[in-house]
């Protein structure tokens, strides 16, 4: 049976959401791969308004197994809360539909002081960090000093697990002025935590393999979009970890042969949230008026979003690096009643015409955007669930949008809701 990865193809918030939940309908297991709470979803089902930024999509729809991978960092606080707040709303919630794999690393209070007093403290230039603990956690995660799921099941281990965890955080904190970790509040903290995340630990690996020989579908959900990949976007305004979609594999313990489709979601237009570079960002009218209509405002942060015209150059680059095999657009209503519309083509680079978004930064920031122009249209596409529905001008830009970034339209969405989408090839047809 086809497995499906969904990563975002642009710089995250592109209405991952929305279309992994109108995918888990077709999937027996949805499972997140990378990241942390910091990156949200919000689903609109029924009318009823489900934000999330830990768990899987899937899990607010029923007979589903949601799975959060080794390749995503933990925050158990957040993890207890979320849970919490979706009970209340009346999603069920157990180890029967939910599992995290033992060898997740966790996000401590620790990582989330030492983020926000890097970024407070930083005066060469701010990545723009949610100051969640992401960061510091990937950290100690590659410097082997993290505390894992696994980790808390086992009283000595901990205790070792914090021992080196602190002999690294507290030379840093003397270093910036900040006071030692209190090393028995935090193993107490974790004492008390943990029976609530235990109860969810897994082999996940193992679980994922038996699903596969069982012929079972497995959705693969990331976060973010692939523009703040750690080796492949604007770094170092990046994400911390891997984004594009040969980390579903590592990030959940697959082998990458058991990646069928890539499906990249694309937003018809772009926007970024935080610093770092932006060729096609609008400051004027229509930048405005892009925001407006699209709602742009972070579903963690509540930052508002720049907005700019829709950047086929940085599509057509993720869409190499993901080995995306169709991608589904989304918000085209938001375009609706523009009397004309851009698209970015290639950049000017101090007087030479380039067709992808340079490594170096200082390239990137000087990178300008090099615009086509296409009619557009006063009819509404909000709701179209048909190509029959949508007006010429739509149908044109979609198809010069595939054109442009070399990958075809699999699904288009038109509406937050999750029955207007017109799809074009399904991700799951084996």
């Amino acid at each position: 049976m086809a497995n499906v990865v969904v990563v975002g193809a642009q710089w995250g918030d592109e209405g991952k959401g929305k279309i992994v939940d109108w995918l888990s309908e077709r999937a027996d297991v949805i499972a997140r791969f990378q990241g942390g709470h910091n990156a949200g979803h919000t689903l609109v089902i029924d009318g009823e308004v489900y934000k999330l930024s830990l768990l899987p999509s899937g899990i607010v729809r029923g007979g589903k197994l949601s799975v959060i991978g080794n390749g995503v960092v933990l925050d158990p606080w957040h993890l207890k809360d979320e849970i919490a707040k979706l009970q209340a709303q009346g999603v069920e919630i157990s180890p029967d539909n939910l599992m995290i794999a033992e060898n997740t690393p966790l996000i401590l209070p620790v990582h989330g002081e030492l983020d926000r007093a890097r970024e407070n403290q930083n005066s060469v230039a701010k990545i723009g960090t949610t100051g969640r603990g992401i960061g510091p956690a990937y950290e100690d995660k590659v410097g082997r000093r993290a505390i894992r799921v696994a980790d808390l099941a086992d009283r000595e281990t901990l205790e070792k697990r914090v021992d080196r965890l602190l002999q690294h955080h507290d030379t840093l904190r003397r270093g910036m002025a900040l006071p030692e970790v209190d090393r028995a509040a935090l193993i107490a903290q974790l004492e008390e935590i943990a029976p609530t995340v235990l109860a969810y630990a897994a082999p996940v690996w193992k679980v994922l393999s038996e699903k596969r020989k069982a012929g079972k579908r497995i959705l693969f959900e990331g976060a973010q979009g692939a523009l703040l990949d750690i080796d492949f976007g604007t770094y170092p305004f990046v994400t911390s970890s891997n984004v594009i979609a040969g980390q579903a594999a590592t990030g959940t313990g697959v082998g990458p042969g058991a990646i069928d489709f890539v499906l990249g979601i694309v937003k018809a237009y772009t926007t970024r949230v935080g610093e770092g570079p932006f060729p096609a960002e609008l400051d004027d009218a229509d930048g405005q008026r892009l925001g407006e209509r699209g709602h742009e405002f972070g579903t963690v942060t509540g930052r508002k979003r720049r907005c700019g015209w829709f950047d086929a150059v940085l599509v057509r680059q993720t869409c190499a690096t993901s080995g995306v095999s169709g991608i589904a657009f989304t918000k085209l209503d938001v375009l609706d009643g523009f009397e004309e519309l851009k698209i970015c083509v290639g950049y000017d680079l101090d007087g030479t015409r380039i067709d992808h978004l340079p490594t170096a930064a200082d390239h990137q920031a000087r990178c300008k955007p090099i615009y086509e122009t296409m009619p557009g249209w006063s009819e509404s596409t909000e709701g179209a669930r048909s190509w029959a529905d949508l007006p010429a001008e739509a149908i044109k830009y979609v198809r010069r949008v595939e054109e442009l970034i070399e990958c075809p339209v699999a699904l288009l969405s038109t509406s937050p809701e999750r029955e207007d989408t017109i799809l074009v090839t399904d991700p799951f047809a084996d």
